[in-house]
């Protein structure tokens, strides 16, 4: 049996990390050797799955490549072009059969196709068609791309072969050889599955891992209220703070006078101490940071932007959600959820301001239709344990590559 190593590379997104964990754990399951390629904060989950963490940004700091590119993710792509041949070195140092990465690490079929082995993308969101995100890009005011990614882009060019390299290229990262797709195939349209072909799929959540370290609970011990669990994740606050928190404000103000108990998580982000005060009601709770995983184990309701692992933890939990989704692919997976009985919408666009009539008004459908969306959750669950219990298959076609 070949026992070669495998090399998984990740930018310094945690969310992307944790769809990687299922992967690296099914790796070292079949005896092989993983080393993962991020940032070295991530090194206890990597350990919990089995994994060697190596600090990708140690000797190659990301900001000393771009420090100001907006989003942030085009930054990857002048961290590919500074750090190239060096890390070319030290992963050939490891002698991988093969490389496993996420969409947005732009350098890792650079160095894949440098070393001649094949290489396998974990897409990075849903239905993220590259034409189509890259379009979408393109239209989106936030952009704000610096002349070191502009120089990036040249270098990437004309140095090391990839004509067709822009400031979006973390979006565009298919591989010939493999793509895995996290999430159950009932939701990637018939239309979209060419764009990701060779593809798999592979999920985004690993139970075991999560329920072995699940933290205390999230919720008081009695169960007398409507439990509702709010996040916008941690990605929503690099970019758009105040329409998050107006929509925050917006929902405690419609849960005050409501017979519910509410835990408001704001993933991280240090929001300032008056607007967290304002937050803060009698049957509203707010939360730096939260267990999302122990969070939604005991929730009733979610109110969620609709970011890929918590649509998916939700569906796992069977908590029926409410949508307010931000940029990106969420809105798109917002509609997929609401057409498949999953979820309710808030507001009609992306970010606009909510109203404390319609929140109230949508979560008493919410209530009205439980028993309807208790069946269609229990069903879209089912989803996601087929996807799970396939996985070996995909690790067979995994390393048949190498």
């Amino acid at each position: 049996m070949d026992t070669a190593a495998i090399v998984v590379v990740c930018m310094p997104e945690r969310g992307h990390l944790q769809r990687l964990l299922p992967l690296v754990a099914g790796l070292t399951a079949r005896g092989r050797t993983v080393h993962v390629l991020t940032d070295a904060r991530y090194g206890a989950s990597i350990a919990r799955a089995g994994g060697r963490v190596l600090d990708l940004f140690a000797r190659h700091p990301l900001d000393a490549a771009d420090a100001t590119s907006i989003p942030v993710p085009s930054r990857y792509v002048s961290f590919a072009a500074a750090y190239l041949e060096a890390l070319c070195a030290e992963v050939a140092a490891l002698a991988p059969a093969l490389i496993v990465y996420d969409t947005f690490a732009v350098i890792a079929p650079l160095i894949a196709r440098r070393l001649g082995i094949p290489y396998v993308n974990v897409c990075a969101g849903h239905a993220a068609v590259p034409a189509r995100a890259v379009a979408r890009l393109r239209a989106d005011p936030r952009i704000a791309t610096s002349a070191a990614c502009l120089a990036a882009v040249r270098r990437l060019r004309e140095v090391h072969g990839m004509a067709g390299a822009s400031p979006f290229s973390y979006v565009e990262g298919l591989s010939p050889f493999l793509n895995l797709y996290c999430e159950p195939p009932q939701f990637l349209s018939t239309a979209d599955r060419s764009a990701f072909e060779p593809l798999a799929f592979f999920g985004a959540l690993a139970p075991d891992q999560r329920d072995a370290n699940a933290t205390t609970p999230v919720f008081g011990r009695t169960h007398a209220r409507l439990r509702i669990y709010v996040s916008f994740g941690t990605v929503i606050w690099r970019y758009f703070e105040e329409p998050a928190y107006a929509a925050l404000d917006a929902l405690a103000d419609a849960f005050a006078d409501v017979d519910v108990e509410v835990v408001m998580s704001l993933g991280g982000h240090e929001l300032g101490g008056a607007r967290r005060v304002r937050l803060a009601r009698a049957n509203v709770r707010v939360e730096s940071y939260v267990d999302q995983w122990a969070a939604l184990r005991d929730a009733d309701a979610f109110v969620t932007h609709h970011g890929l692992n918590s649509t998916h933890e939700a569906i796992f939990h069977e908590v029926p959600m409410l949508s307010y989704p931000f940029f990106d692919d969420q809105p798109a997976l917002a509609r997929r959820c609401q057409d498949l009985g999953l979820a309710l919408a808030l507001v009609t666009e992306p970010r606009t301001p909510l109203a404390r009539a319609t929140a109230l008004q949508v979560l008493r459908r919410l209530v009205d239709e439980r028993r309807a969306f208790a069946a269609r959750l229990s069903e879209a669950r089912s989803w996601e344990l087929a996807t799970i219990a396939g996985r070996d298959a995909v690790l067979d076609r995994i390393l048949a590559l190498t």
